[in-house]
């Protein structure tokens, strides 16, 4: 919650004094003119990019693969369009890394091993089944069993023997 206070508070001072000193060195005029051109290239890049994820995404659903990629790709190419539609010259920057396909890859990678670090990763794809999300036909399907490992216990016996 206090790093987004922060970024709400020092974001926009210190875009306002990047666009004070960039007037400075170039006039206002121009620095009007860059401003307004990254965002008419922010809505360009963003419509192209954007068409191309939802058309990847909707390839991926029809072949019944799952789109993760293409969720991260259309939540950065989101992200980075509202960045370059922003005003400054930081937000710009990070925006247009969000909206070009191979800085994308970067930031996707990174982002996959943070959350891989970060979360334990506790099921998947056909989980004791083909491969295929489908329960094993040879073995009856139990919800409850999800490695196939499961083994009756003996009411007898409650402890579970030693190791």
């Amino acid at each position: 919650m206090a790093l987004l206070l922060a970024l709400f508070i020092v974001v926009p001072i210190v875009e306002l004094y990047v666009i004070i000193k960039v007037g400075g060195l170039i006039g206002v005029l121009p620095t009007l003119a860059v401003l307004l051109a990254t965002a008419v290239l922010g809505s360009l890049l963003l419509g192209q990019q954007g068409r191309d994820a939802w058309r990847r995404f909707n390839a991926n659903i029809s072949a019944r693969r799952f789109p993760g990629r293409e969720v991260a790709d259309g939540l950065m190419i989101a992200i980075g369009g509202a960045l370059l539609l922003t005003p400054g010259f930081i937000t710009d920057i990070f925006g247009l890394v969000l909206l070009i396909p191979a800085s994308r890859a970067v930031v996707r990678r990174l982002m996959r091993s943070y959350f891989v670090r970060r979360f334990m990763v506790i099921g998947g794809a056909g989980l004791g089944g083909t491969g295929d999300g489908m329960p094993p036909r040879s073995q009856p399907h139990r919800d409850y069993d999800f490695e196939g490992t499961a083994e009756e216990a003996d009411r007898d016996e409650p402890h579970l023997p030693p190791s």
